[in-house]
């Protein structure tokens, strides 16, 4: 585990606070042809090299400055504008991947797949029930109170409702699964003083009745699925 953590501390030093914008920037425009690729690439491999400490390394190192750079690579290549962010997200997790196989490779381990036993897959089906399937049962349950929204000029976000729903279930899963039912009830409070103010700026009792049966929905279902999965835990 300590050179899983030396590496994945390389990585973000080189990836965040040793990479300035203008890098960032000439790479995105350049793509492999901007010079700052390859300077990034190589300040991976000798973070990792120096922050593992150890010259058997050093080719364990390039690999993963090879890898690094090819990653980096396609993602400048493939990436549009629209599909900038599933790309960053994608990346991180090629590099995070990259990382594990590294580590597992230099110390000739191997990797347990005994880990996916039973409570993972509970853990896992109960985060994922909690995201998007949550979403589409809650906004099915209260569609028939769904009001009519008379604010043309309406500037909230694009779809900020539904991540906030699926931010709080899944707070709340932790919550529940690491004994904190404290913070549920500050987080509640949070919300509720925050949707106070839009439903006081509303004046619409209609909405403001909307806002509190999907909230104490989504509240009811995090609990719920929290304290199943905390039972067969």
């Amino acid at each position: 585990m300590i050179i899983f953590a030396k590496l994945l501390l390389a990585h973000l030093l080189g990836d965040f606070l040793l990479q300035p914008n203008s890098w960032v920037s000439d790479k995105e425009t350049k793509k492999h042809r901007s010079k700052y690729l390859y300077i990034h690439t190589l300040l991976h491999g000798i973070l990792a090299w120096l922050f593992v400490g150890e010259i058997a390394f050093g080719w364990f190192a390039l690999a993963l400055a090879l890898a690094h750079g090819f990653i980096d690579f396609l993602k400048l290549k493939f990436q549009k504008k629209k599909t900038k962010r599933n790309w960053f997200i994608a990346d991180q997790m090629l590099h995070l991947i990259t990382i594990v196989l590294i580590t597992s490779l230099y110390k000739n381990l191997y990797i347990d797949f005994t880990f996916f036993n039973n409570k993972f897959w509970i853990l896992i089906t109960g985060i994922l029930f909690l995201t998007k399937p949550t979403s589409i049962i809650i906004k099915n349950i209260i569609s028939i109170w769904t009001p009519e929204s008379n604010n043309k000029n309406d500037n909230s976000l694009e779809n900020a409702g539904n991540y906030i729903g699926i931010l709080e279930r899944l707070f709340i899963f932790c919550f529940i699964l690491t004994g904190h039912f404290e913070a549920i009830g500050f987080l509640l409070a949070a919300k509720s003083i925050f949707r106070f103010g839009d439903s006081k700026e509303a004046k619409d009792r209609k909405l403001t009745e909307y806002v509190l049966i999907g909230t104490l929905l989504s509240f009811g279902m995090a609990l719920l699925t929290g304290l199943l999965v905390q039972y067969f835990f």
